[in-house]
C-alpha cells in the first residue's frame, strides 16, 4: 500500500468516529420537549424540583418547561396539563393537586401516546405509567416517632393539612406511629386549603384560647410550619412541640432558632431530575403498550413506584443540609 493511502486511513477512521458520535448526539429531535406541571410552583419546594428538571434538560440538551399556577389551584393546574397535552410533547411529569380532577386528562395523554409519570403527589386511579416520589406513609411514621419522643409519650396534637392524597398518607403514618403511645391524641386536623394564612390564623386562635390543651403541632405540608412557628415565637409560647414538612428556608431558620423541633426533608430536585431522564428513555424506547397495568406485571419494563427517599432534619444536621443544598442548587433559599 502506498504511503499516501497509509496516511489516509487514520483520517477515514477519525471521520467514522466523528460520524458515530454525531449520530449519538442526534438522539434528540429539535422539537422534542418535556413538561413538568404542578401547583404552587413559586414555593421553595417546587423551585428545587424545577432546578432538577432544568438541570437534567440542560445536560441532555432537550427542551423543557416547568409550568402551573403560582398558588394552590387544581383547576388552573388542570388547564396547564391540557395545554401541555395539546402541544404533543415527548413526555409529561405531573404532581396532581386533585387526582380525581386530573385523571381523565392523564388518561387522554396516555391514549395519545404521550408518556406521563406522576411525581410527589400521585394519581393511582389514572393510567399514568408510574409514580416517583416519597414514601409518604413512611415519612409520616418518621415524624410521628419524633413527636412521640418529644412528648415523652403523652400529649394532644393538632395537625395542619389539606386534601391531597400524599398528605393523607403522611397523616396515616402519624396515626400509626401514635398507636404505640395511647396517651398521644390527635385532637384536631386543620384543613388549610393550600392557604398559609389559614395556618397562621388558626394557630393564633389556638394559642389564644386553648394553648393549655395543645402540646404539639404537626404540619404534613410545607407551608404551615413556618406560620405556626411565627405565631409561637411572637406570642412567647414555650414548651410546644412543632414538627414541620419540607425544607423551606424559613422552616430551616426556625429549626436553627429552636422553635421547630424537626422537619421531614423530601427530594424534589431528585424526583424531577430522575423523572426527566426516565421520560426521555420512554420516548426513545417506547413501550409496546402504554395503556396497560404494568404494576401487576412481574416482568414489566418499568417500575410501579420509585422511592426517592426522605430524612429527618433537626438542629443537629440542619447546617449540613443547607450546605448540601447550596452545592446542588447554588442557593440556600
Amino acid at each position: 500500500m502506498s504511503r499516501s493511502r497509509w496516511l489516509l486511513l487514520p483520517l477515514l477512521f477519525l471521520a467514522l468516529i466523528t460520524s458515530l458520535l454525531s449520530c449519538g448526539g442526534s438522539r434528540h429531535d429539535t422539537d422534542e420537549k418535556y413538561y413538568l406541571i404542578s401547583a404552587n410552583i413559586q414555593v421553595p419546594y417546587w423551585k428545587a424540583a424545577g432546578a432538577g428538571f432544568m438541570q437534567a434538560a440542560e445536560q441532555m440538551k432537550v427542551k423543557a418547561e416547568f409550568t402551573g399556577p403560582d398558588g394552590y389551584d387544581p383547576k388552573e393546574e388542570q388547564a396547564a396539563l391540557r395545554k401541555a397535552i395539546a402541544a404533543k410533547p415527548a413526555g409529561i411529569l405531573v404532581s396532581t393537586a386533585d387526582a380525581a380532577l386530573m385523571k381523565a386528562d392523564i388518561d387522554s395523554a396516555i391514549a395519545a401516546g404521550i408518556p406521563v409519570i406522576t411525581i410527589d403527589s400521585d394519581a393511582p386511579g389514572s393510567k399514568r405509567l408510574f409514580f416517583i416520589g416519597t414514601n409518604n406513609y413512611g415519612a409520616g411514621v418518621t415524624g410521628g416517632k419524633r413527636v412521640a419522643e418529644e412528648l415523652h409519650g403523652k400529649g394532644n396534637v393538632v395537625v395542619f393539612s389539606y386534601g391531597q392524597a400524599n398528605l393523607e398518607e403522611r397523616l396515616r403514618g402519624y396515626r400509626d406511629a401514635f398507636v404505640d403511645h395511647p396517651q398521644i391524641k390527635i385532637t384536631r386536623v386543620v384543613d388549610i386549603k393550600g392557604d398559609p394564612r389559614v395556618a397562621f390564623d388558626t394557630a393564633t386562635e389556638i394559642v389564644g384560647k386553648e394553648k393549655d390543651k395543645v402540646d404539639a403541632f404537626v404540619c404534613v405540608e410545607a407551608q404551615a410550619g413556618k406560620e405556626v412557628a411565627t405565631v409561637l415565637n411572637s406570642e412567647g409560647i414555650k414548651g410546644k412541640v412543632l414538627v414541620a414538612m419540607d425544607t423551606d428556608p424559613d422552616t430551616l431558620d426556625w429549626i436553627q432558632k429552636g422553635v421547630i423541633a424537626a422537619t421531614i426533608s423530601q427530594k424534589p430536585y431528585t424526583m424531577a431530575y430522575l423523572g426527566l431522564q426516565m421520560l426521555d428513555d420512554l420516548h426513545h424506547n417506547k413501550l409496546a403498550n402504554m395503556d396497560r397495568d404494568w404494576a401487576t406485571d412481574s416482568f414489566a419494563p418499568i417500575p410501579a413506584f420509585v422511592d426517592t427517599g426522605s430524612s429527618l432534619i433537626d438542629k443537629g444536621n440542619v447546617q449540613a443540609f443547607i450546605q448540601s443544598k447550596q452545592s446542588a442548587t447554588g442557593s440556600a433559599r
